[in-house]
């Protein structure tokens, strides 16, 4: 491999076009080279020159790839990223890395036998939101920390046209392997491995075969209580982000404005991209020491999902540590696999 990384791009739908080809495009340490694309032919026509597959087995074959980013199907993650391994890649596998905890212990044993990385991809910790939250938390200015939510809410009443994420059949499908990870990664980055949790799944959709809906109760020392939420149903999304502590209190009602800027069409380096409107800052409470409250309105720092892929290139290339590790990952799949 030479100095720069050769990437492959397993898919090229919305994910492909909107979370991984805009940031790999514009890494310095990468050359977008080859996607897979089964009917509609388009990456070419954003990014010339890169290559079409029809097949993931000609991608996976083509000697010239270093990385393939795996953003399939859940239920096609620990398939592909073995097959990948196997044909000595690296790999960067979307959320869920996989569907269970044996099968991630063996992608990562066999990464580490063919000298290769198996790196997850977890974008909602280079949110805007989560970032002015992990800095509230770490500052110290709420004091001891008591509860904390985080929440990832819709409302779509209508089952999906994604079979794979409706029904129960496929491995990994449902809301709580679908957006369970990005909350889970999020609380897991900040407090690490709970002492014990406690998990309630519900499908409220009529027709449902999944859950669409769960809550995650992880249990820390020092009476620390962290709930993680997410519903298909919340025709009113409450804040994505509360956290109380002894001395005060910090609200965020939303995540981010990186994935909705994508999907219209704003590229990476437009001006204003990733910065949150002004209605969505947060909102700063402080106990006074006469029992009063004195409250700041907190903007978010800008959002930068360019950082995760800066992350692979140099765990890649200079063999530095990767800050979604190992640990993390089979933590949060031991709660959503249990």
């Amino acid at each position: 491999m030479g100095s720069k990384i050769n990437v492959g791009l397993m898919a090229y739908g919305m994910s492909g076009q909107v979370f991984h080809a805009p940031f790999v495009h514009l890494n310095d340490g990468f050359n977008f080279v080859a996607v897979t694309e089964r009917s509609k032919k388009q990456a070419a026509q954003d990014y010339p020159g890169v290559k079409s597959y029809d097949t993931i087995d000609e991608l996976i074959a083509d000697e010239n790839i270093d990385l393939i980013i795996i953003n399939t199907p859940n239920y096609t993650h620990y398939d592909y990223a073995k097959r990948c391994l196997l044909a000595g890649k690296h790999i960067l596998v979307e959320k869920p890395f996989t569907a269970t905890v044996a099968q991630a212990k063996e992608l990562f044993a066999l990464a580490k036998e063919v000298g290769k990385k198996a790196l997850v991809y977890q974008n909602r910790r280079f949110d805007s939101g989560f970032n002015i939250t992990k800095e509230i938390i770490e500052s110290g200015k709420l004091g001891k920390l008591i509860e904390v939510h985080f929440r990832y809410d819709r409302y779509r009443n209508e089952i999906g046209v994604k079979t794979f994420k409706e029904d129960s059949s496929f491995e990994a499908s449902g809301l709580s392997y679908d957006l369970g990870p990005h909350l889970l990664d999020q609380a897991i980055a900040l407090f690490g491995k709970p002492d014990r949790f406690y998990k309630v799944l519900a499908n409220n959709r009529e027709g449902s075969k999944v859950d669409d809906y769960f809550f995650i109760h992880l249990a820390y020392a020092n009476q620390l209580n962290v709930y993680l939420t997410s519903t298909m149903l919340a025709a009113d999304i409450p804040p994505a982000f509360v956290v109380s502590g002894s001395l005060g209190s910090f609200s965020k009602n939303h995540g981010d404005i990186q994935e909705s800027q994508l999907l219209k069409g704003m590229k990476p380096t437009d001006e204003g991209y990733g910065i949150e409107i002004p209605e969505d800052a947060g909102k700063l409470t402080i106990v006074t020491p006469d029992g009063g409250r004195e409250i700041t309105t907190v903007a978010s720092p800008k959002g930068n999902y360019g950082e995760l892929f800066e992350l692979v290139y140099q765990a890649i290339a200079n063999n530095e540590p990767y800050p979604i590790t190992e640990e993390d990952v089979i933590a949060q799949l031991e709660i959503l696999e249990s």
